[in-house]
């Protein structure tokens, strides 16, 4: 059986509270055997730590305060994400989901910096790769990033051109999240994939959002990676299989997972 790794799935939300144990099973069953769990909040971590400890065989957590989430109270939470990750060693291997997000809101842009800066530093000390959350703040991500050379990162969700692979590329050490968008039929997505290279993929689903086609609409899972791990394969001519091998080896790479 081929298997995927899910880089960047959020089973453990209340969207899934009512079949949260038959969607890890789909996923497994559709051999999606691998599946990193990304941090949103201080609300969410005892859920993502009770699932990662359901399925220890099949799971691994980053530690993070995603954008959206962030606010006045930024240090505190901040102080918080970081205790976890020292009380508990070992157990998280990123940083994660961390960026900016200016889609919804300005209100805290300040406050989003101080907060991705603060987490790419402790991605440093603690030497963990950092998975990144960019929605309309690429150029402030890029102006942060800079000053951590050494600081491995993964894009989630990458939606963007070439132009922009390009502008990451010049200040890390990077690779790109590709999820259900790139199934979309007016994605753009499909034409940067081979600009990106198999060799700097990693899938993912962002489940519960961004179904692929041709579940689009639906509520996202992880058992939904294959399709867009076919879309890509198609794309740059490839196998399946070499699609999964490849993108599983990028995230031991990346994360040793």
């Amino acid at each position: 059986m081929t298997e995927f790794t899910d880089t960047h799935s959020h089973l453990y939300v209340e969207e899934f509270d009512a079949d949260r144990d038959e969607a890890v099973r789909r996923a497994i069953t559709s051999g999606v055997t691998r599946l990193i769990l990304p941090n949103i909040d201080l609300n969410s971590i005892d859920a993502m730590r009770r699932l990662a400890a359901r399925y220890p065989d099949n799971m691994r957590m980053a530690m993070g305060l995603h954008p959206s989430e962030v606010t006045a109270n930024w240090a505190k939470d901040l102080q918080v994400i970081e205790n976890e990750i020292i009380e508990h060693p070992g157990e998280y291997l990123a940083i994660g989901e961390v960026g900016v997000d200016l889609y919804w809101s300005q209100e805290f842009i300040n406050e989003q910096r101080f907060a991705l800066e603060r987490q790419l530093a402790m991605a440093q000390q603690h030497s963990l790769p950092v998975i990144i959350h960019c929605r309309n703040g690429l150029n402030e991500i890029l102006n942060i990033i800079k000053d951590f050379p050494d600081v491995r990162t993964v894009f989630h969700c990458f939606c963007g051109n070439e132009a922009e692979v390009d502008a990451i590329r010049c200040i890390s050490d990077v690779y790109f999240g590709i999820g259900g968008v790139v199934t979309f039929k007016n994605s753009n997505l499909r034409n940067v994939l081979q600009h990106i290279g198999l060799n700097r993929i990693l899938l993912e689903t962002d489940a519960p959002y961004l179904a692929p086609v041709p579940c689009r609409g639906k509520r996202n899972e992880s058992s939904f990676l294959p399709y867009t791990a076919s879309v890509i394969a198609s794309t740059l001519n490839v196998s399946v299989g070499e699609v999964a091998a490849v993108t599983a080896e990028n995230s031991r790479q990346l994360f040793g997972f």
